[in-house]
């Protein structure tokens, strides 16, 4: 079966995408650095749009997709799709939630190590021309208990990454966890106040919304040790970046890496000031293997929605 549907792609994504879509006979207009502007002006011609993170559509911008059916992203979150004026229009919003998860979780691990052993400043040190052996005395991740905020696939996949690092795993998550999946991790479920008030290293993997909105605040600060290492790579607007700035400046916890902030790109945050934080632009699903995996996913989920499969 071929079909002829329209598709514009607004940002830049694997080949593969349209490699496949091209293959069943999709008309594809290939546009990675549209500006909302021309967005605008072109978005009504098109049946499918597909975007990354970059472009936003807007509810200004859904509403002017006459033709549109299926909106896609190529990767988690939607929090960049206006989705509830999709769902207006009659629009099928789909997105990849299996094609990042193992790259986040990885980076977790990566920013918890480098937190334990202080090795982004072990690295500027000795390129300056210090050599700090004695004072870079780190600590182990085995035996430390990590807080997983958010039991998804992503929370899953670092549960299993840190289970095999023989972390103890404190899970937390509005759904109900699976209790097969808590045998198989030795995972302890709590309620949020004791994960944070129990845990070494806590790691966030909720989507933005209102009720998640400053999720971590003073007030959930004040419970954590004062050693603990905070990791977000969800959405930055779930911590409020006031408190944790104060927190970590006054050393009430111990340290945090950040892959999102509440304003992207950071540029001038004052968190990036302080020495006790790791930061990173956002890169969770930035591997070749997610985007490869993610931009094959929403193909293949075009293809069977136009086939009527789902």
């Amino acid at each position: 079966m071929s079909f002829n549907q329209t598709v514009l792609i607004c940002d830049q994504v694997d080949k593969i995408l349209t490699e496949i879509l091209q293959k069943n006979g999709l008309k594809i207009t290939y546009e990675p650095e549209i500006t909302p502007e021309q967005l605008r002006e072109t978005i009504g011609r098109y049946e499918i749009v597909i975007v990354r993170s970059r472009t936003k559509l807007t509810r200004d911008l859904v509403e002017r997709a006459d033709l549109c059916k299926i909106i896609a992203r190529v990767g988690v979150g939607l929090d960049n799709v206006d989705v509830d004026a999709a769902k207006t229009k009659g629009i099928r919003v789909i997105n990849a939630v299996e094609g990042a998860m193992n790259a986040v979780a990885e980076l977790v691990l990566g920013l918890m190590l480098s937190l334990a052993r202080e090795i982004p400043r072990a690295d500027r040190e000795v390129r300056n021309g210090k050599w700090l052996k004695k004072e870079l005395m780190g600590s182990e991740l085995s035996g430390k208990y990590l807080g997983i905020v958010g039991l998804g696939n992503i929370g899953k996949k670092l549960a299993r990454h840190a289970r095999s690092l023989n972390m103890n795993v404190i899970g937390y998550d509005v759904t109900s966890i699976p209790d097969d999946f808590s045998r198989e991790v030795g995972l302890v479920k709590a309620d949020l106040d004791t994960l944070l008030s129990s845990a070494d290293y806590v790691s966030f993997h909720v989507p933005f919304t209102p009720e998640t909105r400053h999720l971590v605040n003073a007030q959930r600060l004040a419970r954590m040790k004062k050693t603990v290492y905070i990791i977000n790579t969800s959405r930055g607007e779930i911590i409020d970046e006031d408190a944790l700035y104060e927190a970590l400046k006054e050393g009430r916890i111990g340290g945090a890496a950040l892959d999102v902030f509440e304003k992207e790109p950071a540029v001038g945050n004052k968190l990036t000031t302080l020495p006790n934080v790791i930061c990173t632009p956002h890169i969770g699903a930035q591997t070749r293997e997610a985007q490869a995996l993610a931009a094959n996913v929403i193909a293949e989920k075009i293809i069977m929605i136009l086939r009527g499969v789902i």
